[in-house]
C-alpha cells in the first residue's frame, strides 16, 4: 500500500517541486529533488506572463454552468425513470445507456458541424449548453439507482398530504439525494474542469481559453519571447491542479457515499 501510495503522490510532488525551480535546475541531471533556493516568483510570473486570470475564469464559469445542468436535468430525467411507470419508459432507459457505449469521436464532427451553423464556435456556449439537456447517461442511471434505494412509501406518504411529483422530489426525494447528487457534481467539476478535447476544438481565441488549454498554449504564448517556460509551466499545472484537490477532500465522505449506495461497483 506504501508502494502504491508513492507511485501515485510522486508525480504531484514532482510538479510542486519543479515549480519551484529554476531553468537551470529543472533540466539539472541528474535532476536534484528539491529546490536549493524555491523559486516563488515563478508563481507570481504565470500571472503575468499570460492572461492566466482571464482562463480561471472561462473555466470557472464553463464549469459551474455545465455541472449545475448535468446535476439538475439528470436528477429529473432519474426521477422519472426511478418513480413513474409509462410505456417505453424501459426501453428509452436502456436506449440512454446505450449511449454510453458510443465513442465521443463518433459524433464529435456532428456536434462541430452544428455548433458552427449556430455561429457557437468561438463561444463558450458548446462547452455548456448541451449539459442542460438530460445530464449524460452515467449521471442519469447514477442517481436513478440512487432513487430506485428510497423507499415508495415516502412519495405515498406526501401524495396523501396533498404534495405534487415536482414537490415530492424537490422537499423529500432530492435531499436525501445529497451524497449522489454530490458525487455527480464532483464528476462533472473535475471532468469539465481537465476536459482539453471540447475547448481545443470549439476555441481558437486566446482570450476565450479555459486553462487546460491554455496550459497547452503556455509554451508558445508570444510574450515569453522564446524563453524557456518548463518551471513555468510547472507552476501553473500545480495552480490548475490545486482546486480539484481540495475539492475531492471536502466531498470526499459524501463522494463515498454517494457510490456506495448507488450500488456501483467494480
Amino acid at each position: 500500500m506504501v508502494l502504491l501510495a508513492f507511485i501515485f503522490i510522486f508525480p504531484f510532488f514532482w510538479t510542486v517541486s519543479s515549480s519551484l525551480k529554476t531553468v537551470q535546475e529543472l533540466r539539472q541531471f541528474p535532476p536534484t529533488w528539491l529546490p536549493a533556493s524555491p523559486q516563488w516568483v515563478n508563481y507570481n510570473k504565470v500571472l503575468t506572463a499570460v492572461p492566466f486570470l482571464l482562463w480561471t475564469y472561462n473555466s470557472l464559469f464553463v464549469v459551474t454552468l455545465n455541472t449545475l445542468g448535468v446535476v439538475l436535468s439528470a436528477s429529473i430525467v432519474s426521477y422519472s425513470f426511478a418513480r413513474f411507470r409509462y410505456r417505453g419508459r424501459d426501453f428509452i432507459f436502456m436506449l440512454t445507456l446505450a449511449t454510453l457505449m458510443l465513442p465521443a469521436q463518433v459524433t464529435l464532427i456532428p456536434q462541430f458541424v452544428l455548433f458552427h451553423k449556430m455561429g457557437w464556435i468561438n463561444t463558450l456556449l458548446p462547452l455548456w449548453v448541451p449539459a442542460w439537456f438530460g445530464g449524460g447517461a452515467f449521471a442519469i442511471f447514477l442517481i436513478r439507482q440512487f432513487i430506485m434505494a428510497l423507499p415508495r412509501e415516502l412519495d405515498e406518504a406526501a401524495i396523501i398530504d396533498g404534495a405534487g411529483y415536482f414537490r415530492i422530489f424537490w422537499q423529500i426525494l432530492a435531499p436525501l439525494c445529497k451524497p449522489v447528487l454530490a458525487t455527480i457534481f464532483v464528476i462533472s467539476f473535475i471532468a469539465n474542469w481537465n476536459d482539453f478535447v471540447n475547448p481545443l476544438i470549439y476555441l481558437q481565441i486566446p482570450e476565450k481559453f479555459t486553462l487546460a488549454v491554455g496550459l497547452n498554449y503556455f509554451k508558445q504564448f508570444p510574450e515569453m519571447g522564446g524563453e524557456p517556460t518548463d518551471h513555468l509551466l510547472m507552476a501553473a499545472s500545480v495552480m490548475i491542479i490545486a482546486p480539484v484537490i481540495a475539492l475531492f477532500f471536502a466531498t470526499q465522505r459524501y463522494f463515498v457515499q454517494g457510490i456506495v449506495m448507488s450500488g456501483l461497483k467494480g
